[in-house]
């Protein structure tokens, strides 16, 4: 199975924020996603941003 090329970040009405692939943002619904990061070239970039928007107070951790 092949790598997805781009990783978000989205927060969620409850202020949370997950890390998705690109192909699963297309398919996923719009009205739920708050704020929307990224594109992030690696996961581990997208993760490592994530925990940056926590310390930041921009989301809640899961």
């Amino acid at each position: 199975m092949a790598e997805p090329s781009k990783y978000y970040i989205v927060k969620g009405k409850n202020g949370t924020c997950e890390i998705l692939p690109g192909d699963h943002l297309e398919g996923s619904d719009q009205e739920e996603i708050r704020e929307k990061w990224g594109p992030f070239e690696s996961r581990e970039g997208a993760i490592a941003r994530r925990v940056g928007l926590i310390r930041a107070g921009k989301c809640q951790p899961l």
